[in-house]
């Protein structure tokens, strides 16, 4: 039973739910939105993205939960035992009522204003298309010469070289030296690599004693750009706007190598690839000559199994080629006979040809009288019937039954009587001898 309290009303009984969500109502009326100073600790990042961790100092803890979208624009990797500030909504986890914070974004704790600074400008270049991915450019897979730009004291120099010497000692290597931290360092790292661009476009502008042989510079084909680890005070020269335009510029491939893994800098952004060391950045670019030695050796095996194939290929075919030439006196000795039996045929063909012929010249000299008289009878036979016709036909047969042939004096045939006039010559030809007449009137009877 509950108690009256003095002024003789009980407490308002809540719903555990109605409770947690009037807290969190408060809270957000009371502090949200809240921006937190903390170390980090248990931090956990689960498959789907979000990341779950507490904030902590010598007076408290909170738990705190960032959500994949506002993780994904982190730049660095949040570490246990970092102090960082975050920014987010406080609340109450229902299910458990437990005090939450949604961390909506978070920073390294004592860089705020040159994060701020680091962010405005890699947003300014970003939209000018620095960091565009399709001006990026892939690595030469056996670069003919690497140039190098770092501190000369620095240890990542002494990373990169054993790096390289392990690897590809046979590749030349140019440092061109610069300032990697502090107020000149920009200039520095930019008055560098101008030097290598001149080297990596043919131009053996480098002086002093930059290269062995200064005569015959080597061939550039990738740069590193490498530093080792800091704070962000350590690495700002890599956040310089004069450093990022510098390395867009560069008419090879450059690799950023600048701090740790979890450090990024405008520089990186630029680059046509990122490092998260100076050693990965040597070896991004030095694929060891054993395994390129071992490349060779496969790919002469594999050459010597194809020449040896052709040659047993070619072995084979003239085994065959062999077993049907055989022996070249053999081949001869069956020509021959083939030769000798056309030669035989050819006899015999031309033989019964003879023979042939000589029987039908017989046979036509037997048939040759019989035939020419009988032909010469037909052709006396058709002579006399041309004749008789022909002499039927003869003038003079007619002119001896009574007729005379009459003609002018030209000696035109006379056909009619219109033909000549009273008194007119003409002449007659009769079946003996002929008459010149005249013509006179036709006498009645």
């Amino acid at each position: 039973m509950f108690e009256p309290d003095n002024a003789g009303s009980a407490p308002r009984i809540w719903e555990v739910g109605a409770l947690c969500r009037a807290i969190a109502d408060a809270l957000q009326a009371r502090f949200n939105p809240v921006a937190v100073r903390g170390e980090i600790t248990g931090f956990s990042r689960a498959s789907s993205g979000h990341c779950y961790f507490s904030l902590k100092d010598a007076q408290g803890q909170i738990r705190c939960a960032m959500f994949r979208r506002a993780a994904s624009a982190l730049d660095f990797m949040p570490r246990d035992g970092e102090l960082v500030e975050v920014q987010g909504q406080l609340g109450v986890y229902e299910a458990r009522g437990d005090l939450q914070l949604i961390v909506e974004g978070m920073r390294r704790a004592g860089q705020g204003a040159l994060f701020e600074q680091f962010l405005r400008l890699k947003a300014q270049l970003e939209a000018e298309g620095l960091f565009d991915a399709a001006r990026k450019r892939a690595l030469p897979a056996m670069p003919r010469g690497i140039g190098l730009v770092t501190s000369p004291g620095a240890a990542a120099l002494h990373d990169v070289v054993t790096a390289l010497r392990r690897r590809v000692p046979h590749i030349p290597v140019v440092l061109v030296p610069a300032l990697v931290q502090g107020t000149q360092a920009p200039a520095s790292i930019v008055d560098a690599l101008s030097k290598l661009y001149l080297l990596a476009q043919g131009q053996s502008a480098l002086g002093g004693n930059l290269t062995a042989n200064r005569d015959a510079p080597p061939a550039i084909d990738v740069i590193l750009l490498v530093r080792g680890g800091g704070s962000i005070e350590d690495l700002w020269a890599f956040n310089d706007e004069r450093v990022a335009r510098a390395i867009v510029q560069s008419p090879v491939p450059l690799i950023s190598g600048v701090g740790h893994e979890t450090d990024f800098t405008i520089a990186d952004f630029c680059a046509d690839l990122r490092a998260p060391t100076p050693t990965a950045a040597a070896e991004m670019v030095s694929e060891p000559r054993a395994t390129w030695l071992g490349a060779l050796d496969l790919l002469a095996g594999r050459l010597q199994d194809g020449l040896q194939r052709q040659v047993d290929l070619r072995h084979q075919r003239l085994d065959q080629a062999a077993q049907r030439l055989g022996r070249p006196s053999g081949l001869v000795a069956r020509q021959q006979l083939r030769l000798g039996g056309m030669a035989q045929r050819m006899r015999h063909g031309l033989l019964l040809k003879m023979q042939r012929l000589a029987q039908s010249h017989q046979a036509l000299e037997a048939k040759l009288p019989h035939v020419v008289q009988r032909g010469l009878a037909q052709q006396r036979e058709r002579l006399e019937r041309a004749a008789l016709r022909l002499e039927l036909l003869n003038p003079q047969l007619v002119l001896q039954r009574g007729y005379a042939l009459l003609t002018d004096m030209q000696g035109q045939p006379l056909c009619r009587a219109d033909q000549v006039r009273l008194g007119e010559a003409v002449h007659a030809r009769l079946a003996e001898g002929e008459l010149d007449l005249t013509v006179a009137p036709r006498r009645l009877l």
